[in-house]
Parts: C-alpha cells; sequence; structure tokens
C-alpha cells in the first residue's frame, strides 16, 4: 500500500470517528464563518487570485453541505466585508461577478428547494454594483417563504457600520412616532439590526480559517452578547475540509458541556446548603436555565460525583 492510499484510509477513519463523537450530541444552531485565505492560498500555488476566491467558493458550496447535514439551522457567511472596498478594481470585479453567479446557482439548486433554504443578505449592498444587487436580492425573493434553514450572507457588511445603521433606523422611528426612547431594549435593537427582513439570532460557533486569531468585525452584537464559542484554524479557506469542519462542532459542543457542568455544579452546592440534594431538585432547576434533557443531567452529576467525594456523599440519588 502506498503512502497516499494510508493517509487517505487514516483520514477516512478520523473523519468518521469525529462524526460518531458529535453525532449523539447537541449541534450549534448558529454557526458564522470567517472564509479567510483565498488570496493566500492562490499565492501559495503560484496562481492568480481570481483562482483562490473560485476555489473558495467551492469549499463555501461544501460548507453549506455539511452544516445542515448536521442539522445546523442558522449559517452566516462573510463574503465581503466594507474593509475589502481597497481592494483592486480586478478583483473587486471578478469576486462580485463569482459571488452573482453563486446566487443565481442557489435559486436554481433543488438543495436549495428541498432543505426550503432562506437566503438573506447582511450589509449595505447599495455600495456594490447593481448586477450583484439584482442577484442578491432575486436569491432573497425566491427564497423568502422558506424556514427550513437559514443562509445569511455578509455582503459588503460590517459590524461597527451594522450598529451605526440600526442607531440611524431607531432615531428616524422615533422621529416618526413609530418608536418610542423608553421603549428600546435588547429585543429592539436586535430587531433593527441586518437585514431588514428580519434579525439574524445569536451566534452559537464562529469558524476562522488562514490562522488569524481575531474576528474582525464580524457580528458584534450577535457574537459577543451570546458568548459564543470560537474556532481559529490554519487552512486556507479552499483547503478547509470536512473534517477541520467536525473538530470546530467539537470544540463548540465540549465548551457547551463544561458550561452545562459548571451551572450543575453550582446549583448542587447551593442545594447542599439546605442539607442533603435532591437529583429530582437538581434537574429540575439545571432546566430552567439550560436546554439540557434529565439523562443529560444525570451523566453530568455522575461525572462530578465520580471526581469528588463530598459531592458524591451530598447527593440523594
Amino acid at each position: 500500500m502506498d503512502r497516499l492510499s494510508l493517509s487517505g484510509i487514516l483520514y477516512g477513519s478520523y473523519e468518521a470517528l469525529l462524526a460518531n463523537e458529535i453525532k449523539d450530541k447537541p449541534v450549534p444552531s448558529h454557526v458564522a464563518i470567517i472564509m479567510d485565505g483565498n488570496r493566500r492560498f492562490a499565492k501559495k500555488h503560484g496562481l492568480e487570485q481570481y483562482y483562490g476566491h473560485f476555489r473558495g467558493a467551492d469549499t463555501t458550496e461544501k460548507a453549506l453541505d455539511w452544516s445542515f447535514d448536521l442539522g445546523i439551522k442558522q449559517l452566516t457567511v462573510y463574503a465581503f466585508s466594507t474593509e475589502n472596498f481597497v481592494r483592486s478594481e480586478l478583483e473587486k470585479k471578478r469576486l462580485f461577478e463569482l459571488i452573482g453567479i453563486k446566487f443565481d446557482k442557489i435559486c436554481n439548486d433543488e438543495r436549495t428547494h428541498r432543505r426550503r433554504m432562506r437566503v438573506r443578505v447582511l450589509g449595505n449592498i447599495e455600495n456594490l454594483p447593481f448586477s450583484l444587487q439584482s442577484s442578491a436580492k432575486h436569491a432573497e425573493e425566491i427564497t423568502k417563504n422558506y424556514s427550513g434553514v437559514y443562509l445569511n450572507v455578509a455582503l459588503a457588511y460590517g459590524g461597527r457600520q451594522e450598529l451605526v445603521d440600526a442607531a440611524r433606523k431607531m432615531a428616524w422611528k422615533i422621529r416618526s412616532g413609530e418608536l418610542s426612547v423608553k421603549d428600546i431594549n435588547e429585543e429592539i435593537i436586535s430587531n433593527n439590526l441586518y437585514p431588514a427582513s428580519g434579525s439574524v439570532p445569536y451566534v452559537d460557533l464562529i469558524i476562522r480559517t488562514g490562522g488569524d486569531e481575531r474576528i474582525s468585525n464580524f457580528l458584534p452584537w450577535q457574537a459577543n452578547g451570546n458568548e459564543c464559542a470560537a474556532y481559529f484554524c490554519a487552512p486556507f479557506w479552499p483547503e478547509f475540509r470536512r473534517i477541520d469542519f467536525l473538530r470546530a462542532i467539537r470544540t463548540y459542543q465540549t465548551r457547551e458541556h463544561e458550561r452545562q457542568k459548571n451551572t450543575v455544579m453550582r446549583i448542587v452546592k447551593l442545594l447542599s446548603y439546605y442539607g442533603m440534594v435532591e437529583v429530582e431538585d437538581v434537574i429540575r432547576i439545571s432546566r430552567k436555565f439550560i436546554a439540557i434533557p434529565k439523562e443529560e443531567i444525570i451523566k453530568i452529576l455522575h461525572e462530578l460525583a465520580s471526581r469528588n467525594v463530598a459531592m458524591q456523599s451530598m447527593i440523594k440519588w
């Protein structure tokens, strides 16, 4: 057996192992991806920048399949930021053409309609060429009645600008009498963010490729308010594989389990002040604070008790 064949077998085995590890655990409802490294990928292979974007667009299609096949409800991809406008006219022209082609493909792709996938665009698309605006709006219109899964495309997007635009929108509503200052709360602010057709929910997991460990002005309200998990990895976006995606999901699940475990542990400690801790009381109170099955709470209690003799003695099974 040659080295290439062995590598393929090992990769497939590890991918299957990862898939099996995460299949019975909760997956994030909303994943956001900073698809970084297209240009560096092209440079690495001595190719034109456009080729990096072209290969990256193919990876984005694969990521859609990986996400929705796992049961993820919302996927947000960072396609073009406000900072990207400083790039050369030729690069922007080719990139805009590519994004427009992908929007057109989404409209005719049977997977869009089978999944009942709604497309929503986040950003100031008025700053984009008319042809791309038209393709984006057409994809939104074609899918506006779908609610199976959501693809949110951040295009001409900047997180700070989103907050500025939301403030302006609310100011106009106050001026017209549609909104009162005393009614402004987190929900009202969320409802005035992008897109106009309805707010994007809080993010559970952000993935960034290309080696940089920063969020880059991406969904600051939706991500920071939820203390979402973050997964940074080295591969450039065109090199991103399903195995990398599964690792990101496992990172989310590990973090979520630790959060749940800490919550259950605090509840046990609080109840212990009043004497013996009844398992049913722990389950009842825990489920008020975290969405977790009864069986999972019991597993966490056994895990905590196995590591802490004092806690084991105070729990009444």
